[in-house]
């Protein structure tokens, strides 16, 4: 089941992001349906399966499912293009993949892939850890922080929320760092954070910002910190 699923993802991901250069891309947009390259695409992920599958014939419904499916999945993106986020199409045609993928090595393999997963009491308690620090900290930081206001301070030159998810990108590393006792990795996650913040930290308008930047960033660290030390010890003592 492992190998099928390693060799069936190995040749998406060459097919998909290391053998279709942007000019294939650009010109499945223009031309579509009618794109020559739309076919080269399918048959370079045929190819790869009858390799890494080595000819076997026992997978005959890989070799003939994943191209057709990944064909019109593909068909379905380029006409929705103008009319559906980008993101969420992307999003959609990757999931479109790996469902197909899952639902052959399911046919192949029903004895190994079992829906009925067992949650137990740690991966609930990582569950919630993630909860807390994606959204819950993030509330607890916003009131904390609402007792000072820089309204002077314009966002515009910015991209949009990029704060927020800096947030909650580095106090997820904070806490991986915490639960692996990698505390030297959050030392230089702090410092490669102030490099890339000393422009704003050195700017002389006043300290204001400074500081209302330091007490946010220390904020989220000392959280991220306590939300993974309360994870190994709970999950310690289950």
């Amino acid at each position: 089941m492992i190998s099928f699923l390693l060799k069936t993802l190995i040749a998406h991901v060459i097919g998909d992001f290391v053998f279709q250069p942007d000019h294939w891309i650009k010109d499945k947009q223009f031309k579509k349906a009618k794109s020559k390259f739309l076919y080269f695409h399918i048959v370079i992920h045929a190819a790869l399966l009858f390799i890494l599958f080595q000819f076997n014939m026992e997978f005959w419904l890989v070799f003939l499912i994943i191209p057709v499916s990944h064909y019109m999945i593909d068909i379905l993106k380029i006409y929705l293009e103008k009319s559906i986020n980008s993101r969420y199409l992307f999003t959609f045609d990757q999931l479109a993949h790996l469902t197909v993928i899952l639902g052959l090595g399911w046919h192949y393999y029903p004895q190994e892939l079992t829906l009925n997963i067992q949650l137990s009491n740690t991966l609930l308690l990582l569950m919630l850890s993630i909860t807390l620090l994606t959204y819950g900290v993030a509330v607890f930081i916003k009131v904390i922080m609402s007792k000072w206001d820089l309204p002077e301070d314009s966002d515009k030159d910015s991209l949009s929320k990029a704060g927020k998810y800096i947030g909650i990108l580095e106090r997820l590393f904070v806490f991986s760092f915490v639960v692996m006792q990698e505390w030297q990795a959050i030392g230089f996650l702090i410092a490669a954070k102030s490099v890339f913040r000393f422009g704003d930290l050195s700017r002389a308008k006043d300290r204001k910002l400074t500081e209302y930047i330091l007490i946010g960033t220390l904020l989220s660290f000392g959280f991220a910190i306590l939300v993974g030390l309360m994870y190994k010890y709970i999950s310690n003592h289950l």
